[in-house]
């Protein structure tokens, strides 16, 4: 994440004498790769008006479409107030340079309504979600499937046992930098499969430095026909003792189902032994929904700097974001297990 990859570092303060009291922090972009949430549809509106959509302001944890982006406010501030003052630096900053919107990217739910009080815009896209409900064991998580899908499963794990793998979690001391290296040249293959669309951001040094700094934040879940530390396919998660987020992979073998046992379901399995709450697999793939994942809404953040494009947008909000709610609420009356529908709201 540096300026010559599209990540210009710009992050805003607000001082009290010598004493930062609250913080904002923000990435000039020259691109939209490593954000999961698709703008294309602005860039071309922007296009049609003959507006530059770049360079953009951007808030998110970089390459992570994982939920919790906000402006970090000293404990004991007005977080409504500096929240509005943050804002009213950024709009200052935007017009006095150019710079057409700022994007606030997989916000912390908290935090969303702070920021469109104070005028930001909110486009909804979806993610899933498993959460474990009342269940203890991985059978309670298969009894709510129906019949046909509880079998599909059983098959699913059943065809990677028969080709003698069998899936190990490693976390915590169990974890050292031989580990992490071998993740990482997975992490490096799975990308190089799908050449330029791979979205290979992260370099071994952010693995080698995981090790040393975040073991007991890390599980890794290890493919084997044997011994753990010589897998023939690895996921990584990160946890923090009530969530699960997921995953990057890899695997050197083309085998039946491993994909779905390395990256759901023994995560899922794990999390229920450890007293994980809810598992967020990462953005993308609909074969999710059919292994134990909600459609759920999240909400980005937007602000824009042309009246015309605007306005435009938001004219044109409420009506995609009814028909997002609407598809996942489509998708999850299909689902094929019982699950609490999430609460939908605009």
């Amino acid at each position: 994440i540096i300026p010559e990859q599209g990540w210009q570092p710009l992050h805003l303060a607000l001082w009290r004498e010598d004493t930062p009291i609250a913080v904002a922090p923000l990435f000039l972009k020259g691109h939209s790769y490593g954000e999961f949430v698709f703008d294309q549809t602005f860039a071309r509106l922007a296009a049609d008006l003959g507006l530059r959509y770049y360079p953009k302001l951007l808030g998110m944890s970089p390459v992570s479409p994982v939920l919790g982006y906000r402006f970090h406010v000293r404990s004991g501030e007005d977080e409504d107030l500096l929240t509005r003052e943050l804002l009213r630096a950024i709009d200052r900053f935007c017009e006095q340079n150019g710079i057409l919107s700022c994007n606030f990217l997989y916000v912390d739910p908290q935090w969303r309504p702070l920021a469109e009080a104070a005028g930001c815009a909110a486009w909804l896209n979806q993610q899933s979600l498993w959460s474990r409900g009342d269940d203890q064991t991985f059978e309670d998580y298969l009894k709510g499937f129906n019949a046909n899908q509880r079998r599909n499963i059983k098959r699913e794990r059943k065809a990677v046992a028969k080709a003698g793998i069998t899936v190990t979690p490693l976390s915590g001391d169990q974890l050292d930098l031989d580990l992490l290296q071998t993740m990482h040249r997975f992490y490096e293959q799975h990308c190089a499969r799908w050449g330029p669309w791979g979205s290979k951001y992260l370099e071994e040094g952010f693995f080698e430095a995981l090790a040393r700094l975040h073991r007991d934040q890390l599980v890794l879940f290890s493919a084997h026909r044997g011994d753990p530390r010589d897998p023939v396919a690895m996921s990584m998660c990160v946890q923090d003792g009530r969530q699960l987020w997921g995953r990057y992979w890899g695997s050197h073998e083309e085998v039946d189902c491993l994909h779905f046992e390395v990256c759901y379901y023994a995560p899922i399995e794990w999390a229920l032994t450890n007293g994980i709450e809810c598992f967020d697999p990462g953005a993308g793939g609909s074969h999710k929904r059919r292994r134990g994942f909600v459609a759920r809404p999240h909400a980005s953040l937007h602000r824009w700097y042309q009246p015309q494009m605007d306005q435009l947008i938001r004219t044109w909000l409420p009506k995609v974001n009814g028909l997002m709610l609407e598809e996942i609420e489509a998708i999850n009356a299909e689902l094929p297990f019982k699950a609490e529908p999430p609460a939908l709201a605009l």
